[in-house]
């Protein structure tokens, strides 16, 4: 399984707000979570709730189907994913990881994802493709998981590259 995170891996927004990755196109976006936490938080100042900025790359979708992977949302979009991201990728309908709230971190410093991604695993071979990854994550991951996993960050400046296919795609071959 492939698990895959939006924001970083598929959305580079920490890049330059004036000049996003060569490939990638704006989209304005307005999925249910995001306007409900924008008019909670903009409520008291009067302020319209504006449209996520998302950048994406149409060419991931045809990248991440090539993969020999099942592929499977791991983002706080969660369902979100495959009414937004999914048709402007081309990509089917995913399953997704439904997040647990509240989102606690375990104490030893690993990111809140991790351990519900082990526990959604169930010892399964999995790729988890994040920008948050940390050697924390991997050690927490080496330590509760049974199944051979690839913890791989990818820069939230640039989002996924060339070289971040080819990495899931030799570690996936060398399962065999």
């Amino acid at each position: 399984m492939l698990l895959v995170d939006v924001d970083g891996p598929l959305n580079p927004y920490a890049a330059k707000p004036h000049r996003h990755p060569e490939g990638y196109e704006t989209h304005r976006l307005l999925p249910p979570r995001w306007e409900a936490a924008e008019r909670r938080r903009l409520t008291e100042y009067g302020l319209p709730v504006k449209p996520l900025r998302v950048w994406l790359d149409a060419r991931h979708g045809p990248a991440l189907r090539a993969l020999p992977f099942d592929l499977v949302w791991a983002t706080t979009w969660e369902e979100d994913a495959n009414a937004f991201v999914a048709p402007i990728l081309g990509l089917p309908e995913l399953p997704f990881i439904a997040w647990s709230s509240p989102r606690a971190a375990p104490a030893d410093g690993a990111f809140w994802k991790t351990p519900q991604i082990v526990a959604w695993a169930e010892g399964r071979a999995f790729a988890w493709i994040d920008d948050e990854i940390t050697e924390a994550d991997r050690a927490w991951v080496r330590e509760h998981h049974d199944g051979p996993a690839l913890l791989h960050r990818v820069d939230p400046r640039y989002g996924l590259a060339v070289d971040d296919f080819t990495a899931l795609a030799a570690w996936a071959t060398g399962l065999d």
